[in-house]
């Protein structure tokens, strides 16, 4: 009898996630991000502390935000490690953009450790009015009788 247990692989993952690696191999696993709509543009914010702000890179390519960033490992041998929480090396985040944004008005910010990312809706995107067009002349509508009989 073949038993299966999703718990099992979920828990598998989990330890994957949290296993206790030393030194500065250990690579980031996420760069937590936020993302909300404003008026006409969306405003994209990403957790990025301790990276060097030469090192980050936001581009787009045929309809894709590409968001990278290294933070660089301590150097020194002599450390003897008494806790190593923080993840050093490359953050790479990607995210398709849809058709009704502008990719050339795209801007981007970096201070104390947070990336701003704004990125503003095409003009054809933006909601807009529509006036509804109306003859001058209205006609009435008046009630007929109808005979029963």
């Amino acid at each position: 009898m073949l038993r299966f247990d999703p718990f099992n692989d979920l828990d598998a993952v989990t330890r994957g996630l949290l296993s206790s690696q030393t030194g500065s191999t250990r690579i980031p696993r996420f760069m937590p991000m936020d993302l909300c709509k404003i008026d006409d543009h969306y405003l994209l914010t990403a957790d990025l502390p301790g990276v060097d702000p030469g090192s980050v890179d936001v581009n787009v390519d045929n309809g894709t935000l590409t968001i990278s960033a290294h933070r660089t490992a301590r150097s020194e041998e002599s450390v003897q490690w008494l806790a190593n929480e923080r993840f050093f090396g490359t953050y790479r985040r990607q995210l398709s953009l849809g058709e009704g944004v502008d990719t050339s008005a795209i801007s981007a910010t970096y201070e104390n450790g947070v990336l701003t990312v704004t990125i503003p809706l095409a003009e054809r995107a933006r909601p807009r009015k529509i006036d509804v067009a109306h003859s001058a002349s209205q006609k009435s509508i008046r009630p007929t009788t109808v005979d029963s009989g």
